[in-house]
């Protein structure tokens, strides 16, 4: 009552102006942008704080790989392309690869990188192989989104490390995904890889409903202090696609339900749909003039820590249900299970994606780059007693493993069909190489001592029994 007794003392045209503000401006305690869009007609489900400026983190990685891949297909550049990785590159903060300067690699496997590892040193390795520099090319990135219609981006860096003028919106990057998969439908594939494996090491795609939601098939996620957990992702089903765009969440597990909540309500119909104005096509929506909010005191201030990384590996549940069905596969879930129980579950198996240094490689030249990769991931100490234990039994020989048969299991299959989602995979498929360093040599047979002249005291003791195997570091 007190509320309404001061908006009577205002004129009808102060009390508009203070409900706009009120509507525009989100608390910045619980700040958060949510967008809904259909992929193909752009038609826009719903809005929250679409418009608002947001800062992007890490979702500027789709518009440089936007960049990267349309580059590609006017003939500028080839995903074969050899890039090299600078002192620049090497320099940013992690999510990285953490690869020397100097190391060289292709612009099919720093993509990779980039898009499921979030990787920050693959971001510029890319942006200085295709646009000379990151300065040439955020020029480039500006300059794309401009043409695309993202009239509230801006962008100074290629992998969205906080700067003050890398600024977006929900609505620009709604409009951004939507041309992913209008101008490169012959390399979406990128953007909905589930795992790759470099080396001995297998990282999962940070975007969680990749393999568990059924049909997710896109994008990218990010996370700084100041925007908060961030996630645009997109699912298809029965032929319809959609695309939700999540800014400010709580934690990568709340990015994920909220996504999840409205691509529901996107596939099952919106009963309520009926009761709210139409909200017109995602480009009609009018940017509000604004400052981005910065999250930093309610994300990472006092004892909240946050990792550097974009995926804060929460698995608890955020919307108060018991997760169950831990084991079920992705690809069965019923579309009616909770959001927690989704994202509790496994993801579908997959072959993790190969990714590999140098330049683009087959058969036993690809076995001998990603063993090479392996190795370098081996602690200094442990190579010593590797290289001794492999020179201890270089009598043994393993079964060869040919050429031949590894090109047919690292061989991808067919590409996906671009309007198939649900039936595609989701990406293209690769059998990582398998490291046969440590393959143990075989035991003598008992006939051969059997036959010799018995000898209690060489038996009893002989000079290599009760020393371990060495390891493969």
């Amino acid at each position: 009552m007190q509320t309404l007794r001061l908006l009577f003392r205002y004129s009808p045209l102060k009390i508009i102006a203070i409900a706009a503000a009120l509507v525009l401006a989100p608390r910045l305690a619980n700040a958060e942008a949510l967008l809904l869009v259909e992929a193909d007609t752009g038609k826009v489900l719903e809005a929250q704080n679409a418009t608002y400026p947001w800062y992007p983190a890490s979702v500027t990685k789709l518009m440089t790989a936007y960049v990267t891949l349309k580059a590609v297909k006017d003939g500028k550049a080839s995903l074969d392309t050899l890039l090299t990785v600078s002192p620049t590159a090497a320099s940013q903060s992690p999510s990285k690869m953490g690869y020397r300067p100097g190391t060289q690699l292709t612009v099919d496997n720093a993509l990779k990188m980039m898009l499921v590892k979030s990787a920050n040193d693959m971001a510029v390795v890319l942006a200085e192989g295709i646009g000379g520099s990151i300065d040439g090319f955020s020029i480039m990135m500006n300059e794309t989104a401009q043409r695309l219609g993202m009239t509230q981006t801006s962008y100074v860096n290629p992998n969205g490390l906080p700067a003050d003028g890398q600024i977006t919106s929900a609505r620009d990057l709604a409009i951004l995904a939507r041309a992913i998969i209008r101008d490169l439908p012959e390399y979406e594939y990128f953007v909905h890889i589930p795992s790759i494996r470099y080396g001995r090491r297998v990282v999962q795609n940070f975007n969680r409903l990749i393999g568990r939601y059924p049909g997710a098939d896109g994008f990218k996620t990010g996370f700084i202090c100041a925007s908060g957990y961030n996630l645009v992702a997109s699912a298809t089903r029965n032929g319809k696609r959609l695309i939700a765009v999540v800014l400010g969440a709580s934690s990568g597990q709340a990015r994920a339900v909220r996504a999840i909540q409205m691509l529901d309500r996107g596939f099952n119909g919106n009963q309520l749909s009926w009761l709210k104005a139409p909200l017109g096509n995602v480009e009609q929506l009018v940017p509000v003039d604004a400052t981005p909010p910065n999250l930093r005191d309610d994300m990472c201030s006092g004892k909240r820590h946050r990792p550097a990384s974009d995926d804060d590996g929460e698995e608890a549940s955020t919307d108060g249900e018991t997760t169950t069905g831990g084991t079920l596969l992705a690809g069965l879930q019923a579309p009616t299970m909770k959001p927690s129980e989704l994202l509790a579950a496994a993801p579908a198996p997959s072959e993790p994606v190969l990714v590999y240094t140098g330049p683009t490689r087959t058969g036993t030249a690809l076995i001998a780059a990603v063993a090479a990769d392996a190795d370098a991931q081996t602690p200094a100490k442990h190579r010593g007693k590797k290289a001794h234990a492999v020179a201890a039994r270089k009598d043994v020989k393993p079964a060869p493993r040919t050429a031949a048969k590894f090109e047919a299991e690292a061989k991808p299959t067919a590409k996906p069909d671009a309007k198939n989602a649900e039936a595609k995979p989701a990406a293209a498929r690769h059998v990582a190489a398998k490291h046969d360093s440590g393959t143990k040599p075989p035991e003598k047979p008992a006939a051969d001592t059997a036959a010799k002249p018995a000898k209690p005291k060489a038996a009893a003791k002989p000079k290599t029994e009760g020393k371990p195997a060495p390891k493969d570091g």
